[in-house]
């Protein structure tokens, strides 16, 4: 059954989308849908990385709840330095954070982290995946930063992969 269905879960997606997407449960989109469920995962199976490891779920849980957080304070503390950016510009600034987190699916969720996080863009990663290079919109103290970003997001990440 793994070998027709290696995702099944996306198998089930694909179908359901695309009769939602086509508003009909009509013969031709039943085949069309079940088509694609089955074909696109096995076509796209190479492509898959490794399966991900989650070692502790209730640092996930903690993860989540703080990423949220900082999403709501940094979308203040940008709006906050966009609203008085005249008189006090931002200190914008390139900071390279040194990672000790190698594994890939912990990395992806770090880029993902620092996508959704206003004032922060990933811009670089090493080639041995040892410093990131971040964009920070508003920075007072990079050493500082530095410390917040490895205890808050890298850390978790490594106690989550690896």
């Amino acid at each position: 059954m793994k070998r027709l269905f290696p995702a099944p879960l996306l198998s089930l997606s694909l179908f359901v989308l695309w009769l939602a997407l086509n508003v009909s449960i009509s013969p031709g989109n039943l085949l069309l849908a079940a088509a694609l469920g089955i074909l696109a995962p096995l076509l796209m199976a190479p492509l898959r990385p490794q399966h991900a490891h989650v070692r502790r779920p209730w640092t996930v849980i903690r993860l989540i709840a703080r990423v949220g957080l900082d999403v709501i304070l940094s979308n203040l503390q940008v709006a906050w330095g966009v609203l008085r950016a005249r008189n006090h510009p931002p200190r914008s600034s390139f900071v390279h954070i040194p990672l000790a987190l190698r594994d890939a699916h912990g990395l992806a969720a770090l880029s993902m982290i620092t996508t959704v996080v206003p004032g922060t863009v990933w811009s670089e990663l090493a080639l041995d995946r040892s410093v990131l290079l971040l964009h920070v919109f508003d920075l007072d103290d990079e050493e500082t930063f530095i410390a917040h970003f490895k205890h808050t997001y890298e850390r978790p990440l490594m106690e989550i992969f690896e």
